[in-house]
């Protein structure tokens, strides 16, 4: 009994590596795009890293031979959204500790594509908010994979609008500040018809600048996405989309779950346990 019990463990072991084999076997005939393992205490997960997001791409690489994720926290988690992990100073965390600054971190130059969004799955990399990081620049390690929700038709053209006249105003006032000096002088001077000029000015340049932001306006391949698999659409033109999940939603979707904190925080640590590159 024992001579088969060791022989029939054997043979799961071997079954088990063939498993994975094959599975590596697969990902390595997905087209050239790099493949990387995410092992969580939740399970895994696999993502392919885009080629027409170099920079993005070759840093995530980087990260994970270096092992910046290794120990990580997933360290804001919400429901419906997003979960974001790579934070260096959360391998350590105290359970109240705040986490997810990014100051101080090198950060990559931003690489927004339109055909690259925010679909049910996409991986994408976190920033610091617009008014400190206009160039919406990318965090150098802290990540995210978007849950997100299931759009109507209706909701994504409303969306849409919305966008478009969030990213006029800012774009507005991003260049108006650029302005200051001359827009107080002309206050000053009481001088309205400069102050219109200039305003009149400003806002076609805005208007120009949004047209041809990506994201601004949603493809046919974004509708379809958002119609039938989901995603955070209002996050398309102001993040950096850099790959995707090509296996294991179904920990990103445990892990979207989890009951978290006032801070989005997982009450039960969620952790990263080791990043590896299997398709370079």
């Amino acid at each position: 009994m024992k001579k088969i019990s060791v022989l029939l463990t054997a043979i799961v072991c071997i079954l088990m590596a063939c498993s994975g084999n094959y599975k590596n076997k697969i990902y390595m005939k997905e087209g050239n795009e790099p493949i990387v393992r995410i092992e969580t205490t939740s399970g895994d997960i696999i993502v392919k890293l885009y080629n027409e997001t170099p920079k993005h791409r070759d840093n995530f690489i980087k990260q994970v031979k270096e092992g910046t994720y290794d120990s990580t926290l997933f360290h804001r988690v919400i429901k419906d959204f997003m979960i974001q992990a790579g934070d260096p100073k959360s391998k350590n965390a105290l359970p109240n500790t705040r986490l997810g600054d990014a100051t101080g971190e090198h950060k990559i130059p931003a690489e927004i594509k339109q055909n690259l969004f925010h679909k049910k799955g996409a991986l994408a990399a976190a920033r610091q908010n617009d008014n400190i990081n206009p160039e919406r620049a990318s965090s150098g390690y802290q990540f995210y994979i978007v849950t997100g929700t299931v759009f109507s038709e209706p909701q994504l053209i409303s969306l849409e609008s919305e966008m478009k006249e969030a990213r006029l105003s800012a774009v507005f006032d991003t260049l108006a500040r650029k302005h200051m000096k001359e827009i107080y002088k002309m206050r000053k001077a009481n001088d309205q018809k400069g102050l219109l000029a200039l305003q009149d000015t400003l806002e076609a340049q805005a208007r120009k600048q949004v047209e041809e932001s990506p994201g601004i306006t949603f493809s046919e391949a974004q509708k379809q996405a958002y119609t039938t698999i989901g995603g955070t659409p209002h996050l398309d033109g102001s993040y950096t989309v850099f790959g995707e999940v090509v296996d294991g939603m179904e920990t990103v979707e445990k892990i979207n779950t989890a009951k978290t904190n006032r801070a989005d925080r997982p009450e039960n640590d969620i952790r990263i346990l080791k990043a590896t590159v299997i398709k370079e």
